[in-house]
């Protein structure tokens, strides 16, 4: 029973990020916000990117902007651990979810480059 969080589940979170309509969007920010939520966002996050590695069909369009919208929603403490994830694996879906990542910027916002 220690496992049940009273604010969802990591099956709950790949399917918002699968589906992001605004209510989903709304949240999943609201979730980001939680820094006890940070392990359960990354992994429905992991999961969403299996599952997208799994089927049938690739939609790398859907999964870019998916990065691209977590990129830019994301705090900065947890753009990091989203690029690691991203990186995780070779697999096309993962790269798609990257590319969608690192367009977004959040990264760069989070972790500047010093003025040397």
């Amino acid at each position: 029973m220690a496992n049940i969080s009273p604010i969802g589940s990591r099956e709950t979170v790949a399917e918002s990020l699968a589906g992001l309509s605004a209510d989903q969007q709304g949240w999943l920010a609201l979730l980001m916000e939680n820094p006890a939520s940070d392990d359960l966002l990354l992994d429905g996050l992991h999961l969403h990117l299996d599952q997208a590695s799994e089927a049938r069909f690739l939609n790398s369009l859907k999964l870019r902007k998916c990065g691209e919208w977590v990129g830019n929603t994301a705090p900065a403490r947890l753009q990091m651990r989203l690029m690691e994830a991203a990186k995780s694996s070779q697999h096309p879906a993962y790269a798609a979810f990257r590319e969608g990542l690192t367009r977004s910027g959040g990264l760069e916002r989070a972790y500047p480059k010093a003025n040397i």
